[in-house]
Parts: structure tokens; sequence; C-alpha cells
């Protein structure tokens, strides 16, 4: 396998603190989840790059298959609170290909599910429910 690419960030805080990249050209405050939360927190973090990393997939595939449409990713991330305390998430993507035909759509995501990195990573170890909205 060869690497195409590496990235890194930095915390300091944990889910009380700072995420930043060693070049500076990233900087976010970190909060715990909730309605008065004034910083972003992990799971919106993962959303963004889990909805991003699956649209691009989606818009590969949709190139393989020449089809045309304005490709749109929603994911939502949850987190899970299990009885002896530990956490867990859980993701829905929600796929929307304007233009599409269901059927087509829903192969469309299936296979951006397969080709795509995150949902490579999580494949087995957290729930990932894929839909087409």
């Amino acid at each position: 396998m060869k690497k195409q690419y590496e990235t890194a960030m930095i915390n300091r805080g944990g889910r009380v603190g700072e995420v930043e990249a060693p070049n500076g050209s990233f900087h976010l405050k970190i909060d715990k989840p909730g309605l008065h939360s004034e910083g972003t927190n992990p799971e919106q973090l993962f959303a963004a790059g889990y909805a991003s990393c699956f649209n691009g997939a989606v818009q590969h595939m949709l190139k393989e298959h020449n089809i045309e449409s304005e490709s749109e990713v929603k994911a939502r991330v949850s987190l899970y609170q299990h009885e002896d305390g530990s956490y867990q998430i859980g993701v829905i993507l929600e796929v929307s290909l304007p233009g599409v035909e269901k059927a087509d759509a829903e192969k469309i995501a299936e296979e951006a599910h397969d080709f795509c990195p995150y949902s490579r990573a999580t494949r087995g170890n957290i729930d990932v429910e894929v839909q087409v909205v």
C-alpha cells in the first residue's frame, strides 16, 4: 500500500480545549456536545470529515457511471452511552442525488460505501446506515 497523504492535528484540553493544525492553518475551540456549547465537538468534526469523504466517493461513482448530479451528503453522527458508562458513535449518511432515479442512486450510494476510506475504516466497528433521500 502506497501512502498518498498524511495530516496531523494537535489537541490540548480534550473535550474542553482546542484543536489546531501544526502549521496554524486550522484552529478551533473544542467543547462538550450541548445546546450552549461555544465550540465544536469531536462528533461534529467526525461528521464533517465523513460527509466530505463520502461525498467524494459518491462523486467518483457518479463519474464511473457517467451520471451527472449535484450530490450532497449529510452525516448525522450520534453519541451513545452504554450501561457500563462507555461511549460509542453511530452514523447515518443521507445521500441526495437530484435527477437520479432512486434505484440508480441507491446503487451509487452502495458502491460509494464500499469505496469510501471512512466507511472502510469504520466497517464492523460502528453502526453506519446509508440512506438515499
